[in-house]
């Protein structure tokens, strides 16, 4: 597609709503303003829809190579437009690990073969591949993954020395998952002691507690500001963790920023009574008042960045005993959906919502021209009607796993129409194949 004309909006962009008009040309945002008189190769009336840019997920782990009976980047990047993200960054511990800049590049490769969406892979660290992280190029990849804690890929960094010099040495941002390891297991074994191979699923956030995460994070925030390193920690699940960060700066002035993610804002420990492992994450979600500490500090500016770390696994792998099952599960398609219904609810505005999941990923990051609504800037647009609801079931979704924890509940919101790069990939429950992602660059 060449041009599009999109008429009648409700623009929301940096802390505005305003109805405009938008005109698309070669995958760009070439005029923005009210009733704007072009000619284009198609139009869409937005009257009644609110036009938001694209959501930019900074984790995800779309499982190719290696796990594709899960997922692979084709299928998870549908899922991704279809629920209005429209760039992802993606984590390393695939099969084979991705720990050499040839497996990264396979990976590249992969992605502009087969992604809907904009994408980016992170280059993962272990502890003796020092030489092939220091390769990494800030210009055009996301960052370097850390494993601080043990959790889907066995790709553990427990070197002291080889995390000071990684820290120390690192040409671009760091993104940490953060559990202390020695705590977790020590917390295992006592509920094993006691259960045997009866541990079961309530006990997740006793064992991957709020101790190891505090721990963690703690230790990461001090080897960053020792060595001044570009920190970034993922998926925070505690309210204890969120007083590690600072609100006192602009986000383009801070070292150390922080992620929330969807199901620690939406589930509590009283829901694994009825999901079970379905809501198995690593880092576990914790209490309610963990929860509410969490979405404080997305608002006050503590936390930085909403993301949703979508990591299917199959339904006969979660249906496994407590022990057995794995971690993760699929979020990336009805993301945008939960945060609207936190919208509906009071619990953030529109501009909160677009502040935390495209402008602020995109300083974060330096991410090249997107995250934001503005001529010269790529198109990276997601429509959505605010008052039409959606039910989540098997026929919706896209995910290759076929479920998601949100099954059986309607959405206040529906997902009307994504554009990548220009492209309109999904429109009114159809996933559109033309053209494809780009590859995300960074102003580093």
């Amino acid at each position: 597609m060449s041009s599009l004309l999109i008429k009648n909006a409700q623009v929301v962009n940096e802390g505005k709503i305003e109805a405009l008009d938008l005109f698309i040309k070669n995958g760009r945002i070439e005029k923005i303003g009210e009733q704007l008189d072009l000619q284009a190769d198609k139009e869409i009336n937005a009257e009644g829809l609110h036009l938001l840019p694209g959501l930019i997920d900074d984790q995800v782990h779309f499982r190719e190579p290696g796990l594709t009976y899960k997922a692979d980047i084709f299928t998870e990047s549908r899922a991704a437009v279809a629920g209005g993200t429209t760039s992802f960054m993606e984590m390393p511990n695939t099969i084979p690990n991705v720990l050499t800049q040839r497996l990264l590049q396979d990976k590249y490769d992969i992605g502009q073969d087969s992604s809907l969406a904009n994408y980016s892979f992170f280059m993962g660290a272990g502890n003796d591949n020092l030489e092939e992280v220091l390769k990494t190029n800030p210009r055009d990849v996301c960052g370097i993954k850390i494993f601080m804690g043990s959790s889907t890929g066995n790709m553990l960094v427990d070197n002291e020395q080889a995390l000071d010099q990684i820290f120390k040495n690192a040409p671009t941002l760091i993104a940490t998952h953060c559990e202390d390891e020695a705590t977790v297991k020590a917390n295992l074994a006592h509920y094993k002691e006691l259960y045997g191979e009866e541990v079961t699923i309530d006990m997740h956030p006793l064992i991957r507690s709020e101790e190891a995460c505090f721990l963690s994070s703690s230790k990461a925030v001090n080897l960053a500001k020792k060595n001044n390193t570009r920190l970034h920690i993922l998926h925070i699940s505690t309210g204890k963790e969120t007083a590690l960060f600072e609100n006192n700066v602009p986000l383009e002035q801070k070292r150390i920023t922080a992620e929330a993610c969807i199901h620690h804002l939406w589930f509590s420990d009283a829901d694994y009574q009825q999901k079970g492992n379905y809501i198995k994450w690593n880092p576990a979600v914790k209490t309610a008042q963990d929860r509410d500490q969490i979405l404080a500090a997305v608002l006050d500016g503590h936390i930085d960045v909403i993301a949703t770390d979508h990591a299917p696994h199959t339904m006969e792998e979660k249906e496994q005993k407590y022990l057995q099952a794995p971690s993760g599960g699929p979020l990336v398609q009805y993301a945008l959906q939960a945060l609207l219904d936190m919208v509906q609810q009071g619990k953030m505005t529109l501009a909160q919502l677009v502040q935390k999941t495209a402008h602020n990923t995109a300083i974060c990051f330096e991410i090249e021209q997107r995250g934001y609504i503005r001529e010269g800037y790529w198109a990276d647009l997601v429509l959505v009607d605010l008052n039409k609801p959606y039910q989540v079931n098997k026929s919706n979704i896209l995910s290759k796993c076929g479920w998601s924890p949100f099954e059986g509940h309607t959405f206040s919101s529906t997902i009307v129409h994504t554009i990548v790069s220009g492209n309109l990939a999904f429109s009114e429950g159809k996933i559109i194949e033309v053209g494809s992602g780009h590859r995300l660059l960074f102003n580093r």
